[in-house]
């Protein structure tokens, strides 16, 4: 699970971290040491998404929106109800324009 953070988050030591260009509009942030990933960056708005791990318990977070719906294996379906949306719509909302 993601937490979508935008585009004011700090990397406290960016030397340590590998971009990797996943498509024509985003990143992928990697630990230049042991190759954990760290992030999902859109490039267009530089809003960054962070694994809800980081956080640990200490932040509440509420489950809204799932991506890539039409996707998900058919061996689990969370509890309460969200925003859903299938790969057409993810990629219609942030990949650019032609």
């Amino acid at each position: 699970m993601a937490v979508h953070c935008g585009p004011d988050v700090e990397i406290e030591n960016p030397d340590g971290v590998t971009d990797y260009r996943s498509s024509a509009w985003a990143e992928r942030g990697f630990c230049s040491k042991c190759g954990t990933h760290l992030y999902y960056r859109l490039t267009g708005s530089n809003d960054y998404i962070l694994f809800a791990g980081f956080f640990g318990d200490a932040v509440p977070f509420e489950l809204k929106e799932q991506i890539f719906i039409d996707s998900k294996p058919d061996y689990y379906e969370f509890a309460n109800s969200t925003d859903n949306m299938t790969g057409a719509e993810v990629f219609a909302k942030f990949a650019p324009g032609d």
